[in-house]
């Protein structure tokens, strides 16, 4: 038998064709009396009916939770009990999907979109919790982080090709802008202050819903894990004694990296205009929106936050794209516990004074042929990005 081990003390079983003579032996109704008689029997009956367990990396992939690709892979002492935990991520990512989906009609946040402009809006803890924090990002980025975008953004319609001409941008660009928002910690109410106004945390949820998941497997004794929702990814602890190592995906060249780094309990998020996109006339056209112009944001290609929180990595791995390079370098700067890398459309890579600067290397093989801006190795996630 391969891969056979001994319990300590065990002697190996002999072939049948060389079996020696058998010693006499108590009869079997005997050996059940003496072992009742000692209080084994009930032990003896446990040991044969629980099932084996063993040790070992438990990983999981579902497409179509918040119209992404969810992966996770946890280290498990049972991996029966490891299936049960990525159960209950698996879980919480559906109920925010069902939650805070622009997709779905029943959610809260369609409910929202009804009615806010309308009159305040009684909503669930949890979404008046996600909107205060989308607000903070606002703040933080200037404006550039903006949930209002859907205000234009959802004449935008990136698996069709379809998009809105310069008349409808204009007429629905006003609605856009934060300051639109109105929540009343009180009465736990959201209300826009003008007609029109949208919002769609699809630049936010994902991070959030990251960090949910990581929660519940800590809470479920998990030590060593990772959860990948589209772009956004946390890691907690390492793979055994080694690091995560995580690759950025080269923007024209998905099967190919252009940097890779370690990362140990800590959450990263990469946005880039080759997720979600189509070409029209020679112009990229893709799903992060400026929400000054109404326009695709164009000023870098892609953006790789590194920071303790999914729901902040993925707070701020917009801002670049609005603001440019060097603005976003100084905000990203001005915030201790981040870090940032960032490719120009011109190819060159910027980083935060935290972290080594370089140039975009040429087109190459990946390293261990994977590319992807999740942890990589052998059960790597590969990338993939949408909104709730």
């Amino acid at each position: 038998m391969k891969n056979c081990q001994l319990l300590p003390g065990m002697r190996p079983l002999r072939s049948p064709s060389h079996r020696s003579p058998a010693p006499s032996s108590l009869p079997a109704r005997l050996c059940i009396a003496l072992l009742a008689a000692l209080g084994l029997l009930p032990a003896l009956a446990a040991a044969q009916a629980a099932p084996a367990t063993h040790a070992g990396w438990v990983s999981r992939r579902v497409d179509g939770i918040m119209g992404t690709r969810i992966f996770v892979e946890l280290w498990a002492d049972d991996t029966a009990k490891g299936e049960q935990d990525i159960d209950a991520v698996m879980a919480e990512m559906r109920h925010i999907d069902d939650s805070m989906s622009t997709f779905k009609p029943t959610s809260e946040v369609s409910m929202v979109n009804r009615e806010a402009a309308r009159h305040p809006v009684v909503i669930s803890q949890e979404l008046f919790g996600l909107l205060q924090t989308a607000l903070q990002y606002s703040r933080i980025s200037h404006g550039a982080f903006d949930i209002t975008y859907a205000s234009v953004g959802y004449l935008y319609d990136f698996h069709t090709h379809k998009r809105p001409n310069a008349a409808q941008i204009k007429a629905a660009l006003p609605a856009i802008g934060y300051q639109h928002i109105v929540l009343d910690p009180r009465r736990r109410t959201v209300y826009f202050t003008r007609p029109g106004v949208r919002i769609d945390l699809g630049g936010i949820a994902k991070g959030y819903s990251v960090d949910q998941g990581i929660a519940i497997l800590q809470a479920r004794g998990v030590t060593n894990a990772l959860v990948n929702a589209g772009g956004d990814s946390r890691v907690i602890g390492d793979r055994r004694g080694r690091p995560w190592m995580v690759g950025i995906q080269h923007p024209d060249h998905p099967d190919q990296v252009v940097t890779r780094f370690p990362l140990v309990n800590q959450a990263f998020s990469t946005s880039g205009d080759y997720e979600r996109y189509f070409m029209d006339h020679g112009v990229r056209y893709h799903h992060i929106i400026n929400p000054h112009t109404g326009d695709s944001a164009r000023a870098v290609r892609s953006a790789t936050i590194i920071a303790p929180t999914a729901t902040r990595t993925d707070g701020l791995s917009k801002t670049a794209f609005i603001l440019g390079a060097t603005e976003a370098l100084k905000i990203y700067n001005s915030l201790p516990d981040v870090a940032a890398i960032l490719i120009t459309p011109d190819g060159h890579m910027l980083y935060t004074n935290n972290l080594e600067p370089g140039t975009l290397p040429p087109p190459g093989p990946a390293d261990e042929g994977r590319a992807s801006t999740a942890p990589t190795g052998p059960a790597a996630p590969a990338q993939s990005s949408s909104g709730p």
